[in-house]
């Protein structure tokens, strides 16, 4: 069976963590043994959010005094980057399976309204007079994140994953790829059919339920923080949510922000003719495509 696993930003940053390479990697090991685990039965393609490293080097870059890149560019390098660290990492606990690591590009459209609309966190958490001294003096847009504020960029639709036959080829040789990192590399297609990126960050999750539907994956797992999806989350009233169509799954709320795009990427998936998507806990993986833990969303 084909599986696309999406790493949440946790498998690599918790919350508050520094941005060393040493805890990314100390917090892939554990990431590892659990793809690991699943690897060992099905051909697996991996993809990971970038919303920390990528905001972190927004940082260092407007601390240098140099030229910013855009934010394409950071996108590409965060994806080389946390490839490799999964990679290695997988290497150790996978030494007789080739694992590739592509870095992508992925097609957006460059009227998509999102480009007005800031929405995806990036970067660390900050106090509110911290943000709005950012915001001044950067031109930044930021949002609620719990108590403290994280700058937003913008999220467009995902429309087509450009290297998606290069990773068919991958796949059907057998190797464990690491793919759309971040959601991939934003792109728009110029008059003359050559693309260029552009300034935002594409939503991994969305972009994982697409490139898992245009490879025909069987189920699709999107890991992250939480045990569970819950009703009524923050709430004295919020209970876990077991196994769920997409359609009861829509008929309710969640944040844009987090549990909001797992959410839909989930209902788009199966909803495009997956078996199943499971949304849960990174160390939960191989009991979550057992439908014994985590949400399972499926027809």
């Amino acid at each position: 069976m084909l599986i696309v696993v999406a790493l949440g930003g946790n498998a690599l940053l918790q919350r508050g963590d520094p941005p060393d390479i040493s805890i990314q990697r100390r917090n892939l090991r554990n990431a590892s043994l659990a793809i690991a685990e699943i690897a060992q039965v099905h051909d697996l393609v991996i993809t990971h959010g970038n919303g920390p490293q990528i905001g972190y080097l927004a940082l260092q870059e407007m601390g240098s005094g140099k030229a910013q890149s855009q934010l394409d560019v950071l996108g590409a390098e965060t994806e080389g980057m946390i490839g490799y660290l999964i990679d290695q990492e997988l290497s150790r606990t996978l030494p007789d399976r080739e694992i590739v690591t592509l870095v992508t590009q992925t097609l957006v459209d460059r009227h998509d309204p999102a480009f007005a609309h800031p929405t995806k966190p990036i970067g660390p958490i900050y106090s509110r007079t911290e943000a709005d001294q950012l915001a001044i003096a950067h031109g930044w847009s930021f949002a609620p994140d719990g108590e403290h504020f994280r700058r937003v960029v913008p999220s467009p639709e995902p429309v087509r994953i450009l290297e998606l036959p290069a990773i068919r080829h991958l796949v059907k040789a057998r190797c464990i790829v690491i793919a759309a990192g971040g959601g991939g590399i934003p792109v728009v297609t110029e008059e003359d059919g050559s693309v260029r990126g552009v300034e935002a960050v594409i939503d991994k999750d969305l972009a994982s339920a697409l490139l898992a539907h245009q490879l025909g994956a069987e189920a699709l797992l999107l890991l992250t923080d939480v045990t569970t999806v819950q009703r009524d989350w923050g709430t004295p009233n919020a209970t876990p949510i077991g196994e769920i169509s997409p359609k009861e799954l829509r008929t309710l709320s969640f944040a844009a922000g987090s549990m909001g795009p797992k959410v839909d990427a989930a209902c788009r998936f199966v909803e495009q003719g997956g078996l199943m998507a499971g949304i849960g806990a990174l160390e939960d993986a191989a009991k979550i495509l057992a439908r014994t833990a985590g949400t399972v969303v499926r027809l």
